[in-house]
């Protein structure tokens, strides 16, 4: 009998957490919902904006100071990483993918000097576990609308480059392909390479041509700046540098701003698979337990049946 009371605890309690993961699941797709919606309304503007700039840096004219925020620095001595990750668990291998691709990246280049900038409470784990410094930390929002929640965050990291603190600022963060795929980037932002070819620089979603039209990337990511046909001229007022001051600092933002909603809409897609089979999980636990249960159940029956009718036979004898 209290083998049987035993797993009807246990069931209750299997249940108990079915409830409480559907929950989550049903939060998760709504949150979703409103994410992709968000990530899919911004990423053709972040991506032209970033392909505009890249033609305006090209063309800009030869004679004129080229902007501090393409100056490449000679020696890479120290590099600044934005860590994008979540708040909470229960999402998967979410957190673990991104962090563990920019401890690769980091090994990968030499082990340079790296301060990371954390977005997101699991992102501390690249101090608490990998043991590299932490320079800043913000909050993370669940849902992002506003570009101005990151320009707290840009006037940072563009104040620390101009300063001479980083020779290279990258963004780490996860790229949202669909909601049952999403891959983790390493992108650099700072400074603005205009030549770059790493398979992880560029716009976001190149790989997949997400929200891009061949029209300004091609297969090569330095064609449409080499060849005539996908070269642009501009008419700057009252010059280059000037418009680069105001276009290049915004530029920061709106791929900050891209990587973050492309990140959340990662975090709430992998979150609800992951409830959703955390859900079914559950199901199969329970029915389990319960055929376990009628089996005791009716071993304790048949025992008892059993000792009856032993007992009414010591009795006739």
């Amino acid at each position: 009998m209290a083998k049987t009371k035993e797993i009807q605890r246990r069931i209750k309690s299997v249940k108990s957490i079915k409830k409480v993961t559907r929950a989550m699941e049903m939060v998760s797709a709504a949150k979703m919902r409103k994410s992709i919606e968000a990530v899919l309304k911004t990423r053709t503007y972040a991506n032209l904006a970033w392909v505009t700039v890249l033609n305006i840096a090209a063309s800009a004219d030869s004679r004129e100071k080229i902007h501090p925020l393409l100056t490449a620095k000679p020696e890479t001595n120290k590099v600044a990483i934005v860590l994008i990750s979540s708040n909470r668990g229960l999402c998967g291998s979410f957190n673990s993918n991104i962090i563990n691709k920019a401890v690769e990246s980091i090994r990968n280049h030499g082990d340079i000097p790296t301060d990371f900038i954390i977005i997101g409470k699991k992102g501390l784990a690249v101090n608490g576990r990998f043991k590299y410094n932490v320079a800043a930390e913000f909050d993370k929002a669940d849902f992002i609308s506003e570009i101005r929640e990151v320009m707290p965050m840009a006037r940072i990291i563009i104040n620390d480059f101009l300063a001479d603190k980083y020779d290279k600022v990258f963004v780490a963060y996860t790229d949202f392909i669909s909601a049952v795929k999403q891959a983790p980037r390493i992108k650099q932002i700072l400074p603005v390479d205009i030549k770059a070819v790493d398979e992880y620089l560029g716009v976001v979603g190149k790989s997949e041509k997400i929200g891009t039209s061949k029209t300004y990337i091609t297969s090569k990511e330095t064609k449409y700046l080499q060849d005539e046909k996908y070269k642009y001229f501009f008419t700057y007022e009252p010059n280059s540098q000037l418009v680069l001051d105001q276009m290049l600092p915004r530029l920061i933002e709106v791929q900050l701003f891209q990587a973050l909603l492309e990140s959340n809409a990662s975090e709430h897609s992998v979150r609800m698979a992951s409830m959703h089979q955390a859900t079914e999980a559950a199901e199969d636990l329970v029915h389990e337990l319960v055929l376990y249960y009628n089996k005791a159940r009716q071993a304790a029956i048949t025992s008892e049946i059993a000792e009856i009718s032993a007992g009414a036979n010591a009795l006739n004898q």
